[in-house]
């Protein structure tokens, strides 16, 4: 048993699961297009898509969100609002469960960031989405969601 009351087995399993949640996030926010977008996409690649993706980029925090929020009878908004929270959220839940650092909010707060910002930052570089900071606040946000839920978790069932 680990300090959480934990089997090696089943931390093992946490670990796993974590990792398949991961590459389960990857290929839903980058890989999303099929294999022959993407292929499209890269030979398009040069200086250019940088500049490209530059000028699609949201740098202006609560602009698509207040977007949505407008245009919600028209744009898919709910699901993109509620999505970029709840694809997070097993980030939030899992990660303090397998990693003794994120088991401060702090610490998971930043952890979800960063991996956020990788995310958008290749999504930039790359042309395969477009960089959005305000995606970065709800993926965040979920994050916290799951970080809290873990912690209800902890203190119900120990």
């Amino acid at each position: 048993m680990n300090e959480a009351g934990e089997s090696d087995r089943h931390r093992i399993f946490l670990i796993l699961l974590f990792v398949v949640y991961i590459l389960v996030v990857i290929k839903l926010l980058i890989f999303k297009y099929p294999y022959c977008e993407l292929k499209e996409i890269m030979d398009t690649w040069e200086k250019g898509v940088i500049w490209e993706g530059l000028d699609t980029a949201n740098f202006t925090l609560f602009k698509t969100i207040k977007m949505y929020i407008r245009y919600s009878y028209k744009l898919n908004s709910f699901e993109n609002l509620v999505g970029n929270v709840v694809v997070f959220l097993p980030f939030g839940y899992l990660l303090p469960r397998i990693w003794r650092t994120a088991k401060s909010g702090l610490m998971l707060m930043g952890y979800a960031f960063f991996f956020s910002l990788s995310i958008e930052l290749f999504q930039l570089f790359s042309a395969f989405g477009a960089f959005d900071v305000d995606d970065l606040l709800l993926n965040t946000a979920g994050a916290l969601i799951g970080f809290f839920v873990y912690k209800m978790n902890m203190k119900l069932f120990g």
